[in-house]
């Protein structure tokens, strides 16, 4: 399955995903796929809005930058206020005022994170709550039914993702695990047009991730992520993870990189055949006072910024870039005022928005391998970048 294969006929229903450019020289692909709520063109960055909302940013704001999908969590979103109340105001989309694609992740991995509160069972996770302690249960049935109350468009699978560094014997039964939950999710009942994603696992195994990606392919799904990387290995050994598991992949379906978001990480990502991410650091950095510009990570609360009347970043066209200077940015946040925050999350958002808008353009111009190059020099530069 992982020879390169025409994509199907464009069409406007939920799930069909149309390859609409490749790069010459590597594995990367410009695409459009179709969800209930609009298409999202391919590669794609999406902004992680865990519990409904993407911190310091409105929906409009977001749809001003030009995002077409974002994130919710099922974990968190289940814990407060809950998938019915969610339901009853009409679905997630309707209860957060967002009118385009939603991704919901299925809450594996903030399950899986609570090491010393759950209990694993062949049916799914018992665990206590990290808010009130309380006793719950997750796992591929009661996971698809709360994606499905809560209305998004697409829909992961309840898997395990096994914990770094982890012994062959634990990542093959996580890989177990996760076959047999994705097969039941595949048989569970969705929202109209919602579509699921199969998750690969197999920790740092490269046969346990080929094992697993063949797996899911032969439930089939509407796409397929990557998981289990970027959990605490070293940066050197995240692309091998990424290789073994989309070597197996069907490549016409998109394929979906958990929680990776550095620009050097996902433009060698996407040369490996990668088409969306997701990662909460342009906004949490934003809230640690941090700017990501094209050349690095940059502190607005350095003091060489208290006399500087420039934007963050020159040649930005962000809406913090074109109306404020670094001097104000950095008295806003000295002063703890919540408008740093949020001009900091809009221009950082944006420059994430910009850097997958040129990857999208090089593609299909024939300049990827140039634009790789590029960002390979910057991150040799800078290895915060």
């Amino acid at each position: 399955m992982s020879d390169k294969a025409p994509s199907s006929a464009a069409a406007d229903v939920p799930g069909a995903f149309t390859i609409l450019a490749e790069d010459a020289g590597s594995k990367a692909r410009r695409g459009r796929l179709m969800t209930a709520h609009g298409p999202i063109e391919t590669p794609v960055f999406m902004p992680v809005g865990t519990q409904g909302t993407v911190k310091a940013m409105t929906p409009r704001e977001l749809q001003e930058e030009n995002f077409t999908v974002i994130l919710g969590n099922t974990y968190h979103l289940n814990d407060r206020p809950g998938p019915d109340l969610i339901e009853e105001a009409g679905g997630l989309h309707r209860f957060m005022g967002w009118d385009r694609a939603i991704l919901t992740d299925s809450g594996g991995f903030q399950v899986f994170s609570l090491a010393g509160l759950r209990k694993i069972r062949s049916d799914g996770v018992e665990f206590r709550s990290h808010t009130d302690g309380t006793l719950h249960f997750l796992g591929p049935v009661t996971a698809m039914e709360i994606q499905r109350k809560l209305g998004s468009d697409i829909a992961m699978v309840f898997d395990e993702c096994p914990p770094y560094p982890c012994d062959r014997d634990y990542a093959c039964q996580a890989v177990d695990r996760t076959l047999d939950w994705a097969a039941s999710c595949a048989r569970q009942p969705r929202a109209d047009g919602q579509l699921v994603f199969g998750i690969v696992q197999g920790g740092l195994d490269p046969d346990l991730r080929a094992r697993c990606a063949r797996g899911l392919v032969e439930i089939g799904f509407d796409g397929y992520a990557v998981g289990g990387v970027s959990v605490g290995e070293p940066d050197a050994l995240i692309l091998p993870g990424v290789e073994a598991g989309v070597e197996h992949l069907p490549w016409d379906r998109p394929r979906y990189l958990m929680g990776v978001g550095g620009f050097a990480q996902m433009a060698e990502s996407i040369a490996r055949g990668i088409d969306m991410f997701d990662c909460v650091l342009p906004t949490r950095i934003a809230r640690n006072g941090t700017a990501v510009t094209r050349r690095g990570r940059v502190s607005m609360k350095n003091a060489v910024f208290k006399r500087d009347w420039a934007p963050m970043e020159e040649d930005c066209e962000c809406y913090a870039c074109r109306h404020f200077s670094r001097a104000y940015i950095r008295h806003l946040l000295n002063v703890n005022e919540i408008l740093g925050i949020r001009l900091l999350t809009m221009h950082n958002l944006h420059r994430y928005r910009t850097f997958l808008d040129e990857i999208r353009d090089a593609i299909s111009a024939g300049t990827f391998g140039v634009l790789l190059e590029d960002v390979r020099a910057i991150r040799n530069e800078t290895a915060q970048y």
